[in-house]
C-alpha cells in the first residue's frame, strides 16, 4: 500500500457522511466517490458495490497532490 492509504469497509464509515459523485461520471457506474470523514481523511469507494465495498482512505496532502497530478496531467496511462 501506498504511504497514507487505508483500505476499510463501509462499517467503519460514520453514518451522515456525504458522498460526492465524480463529475466525470458515467451512466453506466464507472465512477468513484468522494466523502471527507469527520477525522479529517478522505475517502473513496466505487459506486457499483452500492455502499457495500471497501473504501479506500487517504491523508488530505496525499489526496490533493493525486489530484494535482491528475489535473497537470502528470499520470500515467
Amino acid at each position: 500500500m501506498a504511504m497514507g492509504e487505508h483500505v476499510r469497509s463501509d462499517r467503519n464509515i460514520q453514518d451522515g457522511v456525504t458522498w460526492r459523485k465524480s463529475s466525470w461520471s458515467q451512466i453506466n457506474g464507472n465512477c468513484v466517490e468522494v466523502a471527507g470523514l469527520p477525522s479529517g481523511l478522505i475517502a473513496v469507494r466505487d459506486t457499483k458495490d452500492a455502499g457495500c465495498g471497501p473504501i479506500l482512505t487517504f491523508e488530505p496532502t496525499a489526496w490533493g497532490s493525486f489530484l494535482g497530478a491528475l489535473k497537470n496531467g502528470e499520470l500515467p496511462t
